[in-house]
């Protein structure tokens, strides 16, 4: 079969749970393939009403800690004005945004890498994910129990994680060093290990080290909790609105460029997500917020994730196809169907703002504004391209 980019896609299968035993503990199964993102935080820190805010409700926002026993996993459209305007310019009958996955995960307390709270139970959670969203509370409400102070909230996290990795690493290293002996190949391995324990054993979580790419790629597959991407929330109260700045900083300045600090009243985005999409807007423009905090969370996480995108356009449809950073065009093809990547020949390829400028795809061809690139081509995000394959 030769042809052009057909907009066919699979849908990702549905989330299944399973229990061990009798009576045992679910353990959730997540699609294979998709990025994720959990949230990480206190309880009462806002992570439920986070993902009611992301998912248009759902989960149980309660004042008391654990009212999230098991995971709460949803899938959250990213809002991306390039597809709007990419979809208004052809006419398009269907619109799809890129999306990511995220989770709710337990509340974390203090003594969790001991057991305290619910201890293991918690920390298998986050161990699933790709990223971390740590939540942290900068509200005061004297019916909801708990610090107010985000930084006393990421010190906890970040002690209990760090913890639990020291742990982990301590239980490995002997058993490595070991099989080192008889296979040199894992020197660089065990190298690695010994650097994250010392770091570990200085209170000093991994994404905050200065440990080098390579060596944390060396320790993926020990799938430790600090070594993860961390994108830190400071969940406001309205009364702070007017000088969300000024809360975030001290945040901001304790993580020094390790993380993304963004600050958001995620009880006021939650309940603007149970409205419609013009009583939201009218709502969050009366308060001064714009299009509200949301959107920019959503970019955030899915950057912190590695994802970029790149568009299909036409009148049937425009779409958003998720790629990870620095994939070639057969790979990215096969995001489409499997068989654009196996049978990719060439994709024709002009970037978004472009082609919106020119006006359609037709004009930017008789224009000779479209680029064909081949096999070794990077995407870059923001490319629209029509792929040619033949199987």
């Amino acid at each position: 079969m030769r042809g052009k980019l057909s907009l066919r896609t699979s849908m990702p299968a549905p989330l299944r749970w399973s229990s061990a035993g009798g009576g045992g503990a679910r353990q959730c199964q997540y699609p294979r393939g998709v990025e994720r993102f959990g949230f990480v935080g206190l309880p009462n820190a806002g992570k439920s009403s986070l993902y009611n805010a992301l998912a248009g409700g759902g989960a149980l926002a309660a004042p008391y800690a654990f009212a999230t026993r098991d995971p709460n996993v949803g899938m959250a459209k990213v809002l991306d004005r390039r597809l709007d305007a990419l979809a208004t310019m052809s006419k398009s009958r269907n619109v799809v945004p890129a999306s990511v996955q995220f989770v709710d995960i337990g509340g974390l307390v203090e003594g969790a890498s001991k057991g305290e709270g619910l201890g293991n139970r918690f920390l298998a959670n986050i161990r699933e994910v790709d990223a971390v969203v740590y939540v942290l509370r900068a509200f005061d409400d004297g019916e909801i129990p708990g610090p107010a102070d985000p930084l006393e909230h990421l010190r906890v996290v970040e002690l209990e994680l760090t913890l639990a990795d020291l742990e982990s690493v301590e239980n490995q290293i002997t058993k490595r060093r070991k099989a080192a002996k008889a296979d040199k190949s894992l020197a660089d391995e065990v190298a690695a290990l010994d650097a994250a324990e010392a770091t570990l054993s200085a209170g000093t979580p991994l994404y905050r080290s200065d440990l080098d790419d390579d060596v944390r790629s060396l320790l993926r597959p020990y799938f430790l909790l600090t070594n993860r991407p961390v994108l830190a929330l400071v969940n406001v109260g309205e009364d702070q609105l007017d000088d969300v700045a000024s809360v975030v900083k001290p945040v901001e300045e304790e993580l020094a460029g390790r993380a993304e600090v963004l600050g958001m009243c995620v009880q006021l985005e939650a309940e603007a997500a149970q409205l419609s999409m013009e009583d939201r807007a009218e709502m969050l423009e009366a308060l001064g917020l714009g299009e509200g905090a949301l959107p920019r969370f959503l970019h955030a996480a899915y950057h912190l994730l590695g994802l970029r995108t790149f568009f299909t356009t036409g009148e049937k449809e425009t779409r958003a196809w998720t790629f990870r950073a620095g994939w070639k065009a057969p790979q990215c093809a096969g995001v489409i169907h499997t068989d654009f990547e196996k049978g990719f020949i060439r994709a024709e390829v002009i970037h978004w703002d472009d082609l919106v400028e020119i006006g359609s795809w037709s004009k930017a061809r008789d224009a000779g504004k479209l680029r064909v690139e081949g096999k070794d081509y990077e995407v870059a995000d923001g490319d629209v391209m029509e792929i040619r394959f033949n199987v």
